[in-house]
């Protein structure tokens, strides 16, 4: 067995994209690429669920996870408002996406996009780097709720968004992180 390669890539000031599906290893690598920053600001998205033994010990993992030093923000669906209220020059992590756009599966299209869109502008102010997690969905199953087809479809058109903003971006797949930036041609 190959030994995997650690080496951190530089991180370039500016958003960085991290992508991927459930379990592919998207916030381990988006936390080693902030791993040398002497002061990151975790910024977690998604809510508190109670009665889901398994959510929390995925949690409990994250939280152990993070370097003591990191500060921790928890803003629920008012992301774009928490990164204003950071420090630009405060690296951010901000982990995931998938928490932020289920906290909107209410607002109707025109509303969703207007968050969407205060949102980017919320991290286009930023001049550290920004490392965002978000979830890539519908690799294959098709929802079987017309809710778990508007969150596959916002996510999938919010991924493509952040992408046109992105000074970098990853594909995070069985442990695997890939340099889409470098690999990449987009899609016209």
């Amino acid at each position: 067995m190959a030994s995997p390669n650690k080496q951190r890539p530089k991180l370039p000031n500016g958003l960085v994209v991290v992508s991927g599906p459930s379990r592919g290893g998207k916030s381990r690598w988006a936390e080693h690429l902030l791993s040398s920053q002497q002061t990151v600001t975790y910024v977690a998205t998604s809510a508190h669920r109670s009665n889901d033994p398994s959510w929390d010990e995925r949690m409990r993992l994250h939280r152990e996870r993070r370097p003591l030093h990191w500060q921790l923000r928890e803003p629920g669906g008012k992301l774009a408002e928490c990164i204003r209220k950071e420090e630009p020059h405060q690296p951010l992590l901000i982990d995931a996406l998938g928490g932020y756009t289920a906290a909107h599966l209410d607002l109707n299209d025109h509303a969703w996009t207007q968050e969407a869109e205060d949102l980017i502008q919320s991290l286009l102010t930023r001049t550290c780097p920004t490392v965002i997690v978000i979830e890539e969905t519908g690799w294959g199953v098709v929802p079987a709720t017309v809710i778990g087809g508007l969150f596959r479809d916002r996510q999938g058109w919010l991924a493509q968004q952040l992408e046109q903003h992105a000074a970098d971006s990853w594909l995070v797949v069985q442990g695997r992180a890939l340099n889409l930036s470098q690999l990449g041609i987009l899609v016209p």
